[in-house]
């Protein structure tokens, strides 16, 4: 089933526990999941199953989320948080792309973590710099 805009969209992604139970995205994902299938169905639970779900205004699931209603939902609940910044559907793949990059991370294991083509160049645009004083070309060097 193709869930992106892409063959590459479909992807067996990996992602670790982290070391602290409140920031944990997996231990988040695993609650979410099976706080749908406790609450709504069972079959929200399955691999197969939409990542993220809509609900109408009655509280049921009616299937999975397009791109657009994704998009929504990051800017509402960023606004709700208080964050000041414009965030789009997209922030969340620069912030991947980004902080990857800056740990050090492989190009090829950021582009079949976020559905881009290996050695894609459009990968480029997503890895932000914070500024060109820590990540310096030019450090080091002598």
């Amino acid at each position: 089933m193709l869930t992106g805009k892409t063959k590459h969209s479909v992807r067996n992604a990996k992602i670790r526990y982290a070391d602290d139970p409140e920031i944990c995205p997996v231990r988040a994902w695993i609650a979410y999941r099976t706080g749908l299938a406790t609450e709504q169905n069972s079959r929200w639970s399955r691999p197969d199953a939409p990542a993220f779900v809509s609900i109408d205004q009655w509280g049921h699931i009616t299937g999975g989320m397009g791109p657009d209603s994704v998009t929504r939902a990051i800017k509402r609940i960023s606004g709700r948080a208080g964050v000041p910044i414009a965030w789009t559907g997209h922030s969340v793949r620069i912030g991947l792309a980004s902080v990857g990059r800056t740990k050090g991370k492989d190009a090829v294991a950021i582009a079949d973590q976020g559905g881009w083509a290996r050695h894609s160049r459009s990968i480029l645009i997503y890895m932000q710099r914070d500024d060109g004083w820590d990540d310096n070309a030019s450090a080091s060097l002598t």
